[in-house]
């Protein structure tokens, strides 16, 4: 509580002398009015029928531009964890109870590719800093459009409305030798957009077998063929290479956090083991938009895309490859008289996915003796429809529903006779109605109910136990959801409050067995209540010392408990939800000074949380504090970026991205403690 009042003053301080100079009249175009393409809209933040926060590329991580764990935590309701370097797991309004490693439960696309593979994992690992514009973050189901899903929307953008053509090289360089180089050239005109960003991270990591390295090239292209179509290409290919140092009891988190997890059980250590992941992935994909006239448009997404992993831990030696297809095509048609517009949206996606998993002994971090080699053919198929009608610009009403049909299909090859064991779950529905009331232009009032609905993972029927589980049901449920929208001094000061209650029945949660393998099982029903709370302020000032300050606070309350859950002749009802923090608070303060200086601090504060399901195991609530300098310089076509920083100002030991439920209490993955960087951009325009 002190550390964070010692940065409420702070800030404090600050907005207190910026209220004191004289403003800018036009100082509220910070604040951009970014245009959301999430469920078609195509309009700006505050002119949209759904509530979505924008993470803008030049605001998405404000430390060593190594993954955007800080830029997706300054967002109320979402929360990016990170066990090791490389390890991602993304919550939205949800907790880690589906995801004890990766991206699930989230549906993610990119520039209206399907970037979620047909088996429900998002590799987001995969995205350099590079490599978008903007994500667009929608939080609750987004079932009427997206298909399957309870755990929210993550849309990449790679083209923005401030392309320009330009050359960046970045490097950056840090603790446990962290060398992190980022180039891109943008060349072409308005009608010829082309990118080309590359790439390379390298670290030793904090903790022991922590190392990590990524390379990515990444290639987009936004060609206007004529007044009526606009093509847009991808191409994306990564090689990760990042160590898995393994969960530590609470004894041994607090006699070093920094060792890799020791010899136990028979188990060998994770560095005799050499746990890690070996990943490539490679995307293409071509996205066409045709205007047929004024009223008539057409957009078809078309991809195919591959994985390689192999992941040797203290318990085998996995091996998968995952070629996937797909497609996504909507059509949609607006009717504007002089008070109302209409838009109707009617489409299809469909993904394919041919995967195949082997799993042998390990062997000091070699394949060894063949345990089990199964075929996995899953196919995904979403019908939706939507509409959206727009009354006098002061009623904004949104209406869709999607059907939906997924099956997989799992054939153990080294296991006689042959058997394929399939599961279809099919004519799921997910309807979603939401509306906006604006009373003024600086105030309106949202409102929404949407069903979800989530079938199991391939990484859920085929767990790490090797147990083929196609008796796994899907969870669903239904989301109610209210909130407001208001500015103040001229929209300078924007707050938006959410509150929301979603039940889910079914839901799947994480089990371990005696050797910490994970399985999965539906867990009877979960309550979920919350409240969030976004803040953004910005003054631009007539000042010798400062030029403009940028204030963002987000403020999350999360309730979320078991309902009807038995495990075994144990009862967990009324039991809060493990690897949810009741409350977290972000707080973020920019400032650009005379003569080209700048400064960015971060605050990050989460409470304490559950790490069992018996809630008799916890995690300590933790404090982050980070801040950058830098000088930032225009000569003519060249500008030139010199900062410096530090991350975990205050030491913190503490771990982002715990093992739930872990057998043996193995929870704890420890996060680097105070650490810093330094960095050079160099960029040079050219004409349009």
């Amino acid at each position: 509580m002190i550390k964070t009042c010692c940065f409420l003053s702070i800030l404090f301080l600050i907005s207190s002398t910026a209220f004191t100079q004289k403003p800018v009249t036009d100082s509220s175009k910070f604040l951009d009015e970014v245009t959301i393409t999430a469920f078609g809209q195509n309009k700006t933040i505050n002119n949209s029928s759904v509530a979505v926060r924008v993470l803008q590329s030049n605001n998405a991580d404000r430390v060593n531009k190594t993954s955007l764990v800080n830029g997706f935590n300054s967002i109320a309701g979402v929360r990016m964890e990170e066990r090791s370097p490389g390890s991602y797991r993304i919550n939205i309004r949800g907790s880690s109870l589906r995801s004890p490693f990766g991206v699930r439960n989230v549906k993610v696309y990119w520039n209206d590719i399907p970037f979620t593979d047909p088996g429900g994992n998002t590799y987001f690992n995969q995205i350099a800093f590079n490599n978008f514009n903007n994500i667009e973050i929608f939080k609750g189901p987004a079932g009427s459009m997206y298909g399957a899903g309870t755990g929210g929307l993550l849309i990449i953008n790679s083209f923005g409305n401030s392309w320009h053509p330009k050359t960046t090289e970045e490097l950056v360089v840090g603790s446990n030798n962290l060398v992190n180089a980022l180039a891109t050239i943008q060349f072409g005109n308005s009608n010829n957009k082309n990118s080309i960003a590359i790439s390379t991270t390298r670290s030793n990591g904090y903790r022991d077998n922590s190392a990590m390295e990524r390379k990515n090239i990444l290639w987009n292209s936004q060609l206007k063929i004529s007044e009526r179509q606009t093509i847009t290409t991808l191409l994306n290919y990564t090689n990760l290479y990042y160590q898995t140092p393994g969960g530590l009891n609470a004894t041994e988190f607090a006699a070093n956090p920094k060792q890799a997890r020791p010899a136990a059980g028979g188990f060998p250590s994770a560095a005799v083991a050499k746990a890690a992941i070996y990943q490539k992935n490679l995307l293409v994909g071509i996205t066409s938009t045709y205007q047929f006239n004024t009223a008539f448009k057409n957009t078809t997404a078309v991809y195919a895309a591959y994985a390689q992993i192999k992941n040797p831990t203290f318990r085998n030696y996995e091996r998968r490859s995952e070629p996937h297809y797909g497609g996504r095509s909507s059509f949609s048609y607006t009717k504007k008289t002089k008070q109302t517009t209409v838009t109707i949206i009617t489409g299809i996606e469909w993904q394919q996915g041919y995967f195949n998993t082997q799993v042998s002994k390990n062997k000091n971090g070699n394949p060894d003796t063949l345990q089990t080699n199964d075929d996995i053919n899953s196919n995904v198929v979403t019908g939706f429809i939507q509409t959206d009608i727009n009354i006098g610009d002061s009623w904004l009403l949104n209406a869709g529903a999607s059907i939906n049909k997924s099956s997989i299909e799992i054939t153990r090859l080294n296991k006689y006779p042959v058997v394929a064991q399939k599961r279809t779950y099919q004519n799921e529905w997910a309807p979603r109605i939401s509306m906006v009331k604006k009373f003024t232009s600086e105030l309106d009032v949202f409102a929404s109910v949407a069903k979800g609905f989530s079938p199991p993972t391939i990484a859920e029927v085929l767990p790490s136990t090797g147990v083929i589980s196609t008796f796994l049901e899907a969870e669903y449920g239904i989301n109610y959801e209210t909130g407001l929208r208001k500015s103040f001094f001229n929209k300078q000061l924007r707050i938006e409050a959410t509150a929301y209650y979603f039940k889910i029945k079914n839901a799947l949660v994480l089990r371990k067995d005696n050797t910490n393998a994970d399985y999965f099982a539906n867990a009877g029903n979960t309550n979920q209540k919350g409240f969030e709370l976004s803040v953004d302020y910005f003054k631009a000032l007539h000042s010798a010392i400062i030029k403009n300050i940028v204030i963002r606070g987000a403020y999350t309350y999360n309730y979320f408990i078991y309902g009807d859950y038995q495990k075994d002749n144990t009862s967990f009802k009324n039991k809060l939800l493990p690897g949810v923090p009741k409350n977290t608070i972000s707080l973020l303060a920019d400032i650009d000074f005379a003569k080209d200086f700048y400064a960015n601090t971060t605050y990050y504060y989460a409470s304490s949380n559950w790490l069992n399901d018996a809630n008799t195991a916890s995690a300590k609530a933790y404090h982050l504090m980070a801040a950058r300098i830098g000088w930032q310089h225009r000569f003519k076509k060249w500008q030139l970026n010199l900062y410096t920083g530090a991350d975990n100002i205050f030491n913190e030991t503490y771990s982002l991205g715990n093992d739930i439920n872990a057998a043996g209490g193995r929870y704890y993955n420890a996060a680097p403690k105070r650490n810093y960087y330094a960095g050079i951009q160099l960029q040079q325009y050219y004409k349009k």
